[in-house]
């Protein structure tokens, strides 16, 4: 087992993307169902990466791929919660990067969920790995953590 790890404040992540939950979201158990933050954190990132002009759906030539993916949960979200998804880069290599994301419920200073994935960038003909596109880690620069590589 891995070591416990607790929630971050607000302050550690660099860029937030808000998400209104939907009634839907909630499990039989009255909270938001675990897979759902997953869609949380993919949702956050391509929005920025599409807000910031360096993510084309449908034409980009380099797209991402998540290879590996991971979250705590520390305390609960529910419809009609509103999710605020902070985002950070922990790792921009050449042709991976390592996004961290943080769940606040409403107006939390503390995250209610934290994870990461990791995205391996590839060529959308070949579905080979490829280098960043220069527009891309432009984007992804400002996310960056202080002690990141």
């Amino acid at each position: 087992m891995s070591e416990k790890k607790s929630p971050e404040s607000r302050a550690a992540f660099a860029h937030f993307h808000q998400i209104t939950t939907r009634w839907m979201d909630n499990d039989v158990y009255g909270h938001v169902n675990n897979v759902v933050y997953y869609s949380y954190f993919d949702t956050a990132v391509n929005a920025y990466l599409i807000g910031q002009g360096a993510l084309d759906i449908g034409k980009s030539d380099v797209i991402g791929l998540v290879v590996e993916t991971q979250c705590r949960y520390f305390s609960s979200t529910a419809f009609p919660d509103t999710i605020h998804v902070g985002v950070r880069v922990a790792h921009l290599g050449n042709s991976s990067v390592r996004y961290e994301l943080g769940i606040f419920r409403n107006d939390d200073d503390v995250a209610a969920a934290q994870g990461h994935f990791v995205h391996v960038y590839v060529d959308r003909a070949s579905n080979r790995p490829t280098a960043l596109p220069q527009a891309l880690r432009n984007a992804l620069e400002p996310l960056r953590t202080p002690a990141s590589t």
